[in-house]
């Protein structure tokens, strides 16, 4: 039995009843920004290596794995959160094909070398936090939401060391930081090939975007049509739906 530790609890993986997953309201759960890239990024089905960035709780390699054969590796600088991930994938019988690495994303040379992963997942920390007044009072959700140990940079060169050359990059984030995730992802030769806007509902902004690049890839970038979260009576859409319930 794999324990559990002050208010963690033990959930499904969406409707997934044969995978579960341990999450804590004050520690660490995951968000739809996490289901939506795992279903958004490119992915290997027999063979290769995935690399998943900022992995938190393990959520992503654990929803890859539903769709991959691939070994996939997770990095997560929080001691507490990568416990949980360890203890995710135990839980879930994913040993052989899943594991976790404690560390700072801006020092794994040492540990993966590069060029080495046909894919590269990451869901960052959003928010830039010049003061510390602006941190959350909870010290793992500031690190989690705020540049407080990576930057967007930090991320977009760590992705582009780790990845092969012609391999992809997925990444979730904020709208607003658009322009500079494409120019960093020039700067470090990752050409953006797919993005798509997520909205709540029709008529409102996005607020979210997913963007997938190729590693020293050619200039050609597609816009996919907007993905919309709900109708106006706040029931999901068929398309959320079937992303979040694991119908696609």
């Amino acid at each position: 039995m794999v324990p559990l530790y002050d208010d963690e609890r033990h959930d499904y993986l969406l409707a997934n009843e044969k995978m579960h997953i341990i999450q804590s309201p004050t520690v660490f759960s995951f968000s739809l920004d996490a289901v939506l890239l795992a279903h958004f990024a490119y992915v290997p089905i027999k063979k290769g290596n995935i690399l998943d960035l900022c992995t938190g709780n393990g959520v992503i390699p654990l929803l890859l794995s539903q769709r991959t054969n691939a070994s996939i590796i997770g990095v997560e600088i929080q001691e507490r959160i990568i416990d949980m991930a360890m203890r995710n994938v135990t839980l879930n019988e994913l040993g052989e094909q899943i594991s976790m690495v404690q560390g700072d994303l801006k020092e794994m040379q040492a540990e993966f070398g590069h060029s080495k992963f046909d894919v590269v997942t990451c869901n960052p920390p959003y928010f830039r936090t010049p003061e510390k007044t602006e941190h959350n009072k909870n010290e793992f959700l500031t690190i989690a939401r705020h540049e407080v140990y990576c930057t967007l940079e930090d991320v977009v060169k760590a992705c582009k060391l780790h990845v092969r050359p012609g391999g992809k990059v997925a990444m979730v984030h904020r709208p607003g930081r658009l322009v500079d995730i494409i120019a960093l992802f020039r700067k470090y030769r990752l050409e953006p090939k797919r993005i798509q806007f997520v909205s709540p509902k029709q008529g409102r902004d996005a607020n979210m975007l997913l963007i997938e690049g190729t590693r020293d890839g050619k200039a050609d970038l597609t816009i996919l049509p907007p993905l919309f979260i709900y109708h106006d009576d706040n029931t999901y859409t068929k398309e959320a739906e079937d992303i979040i319930y694991g119908r696609q």
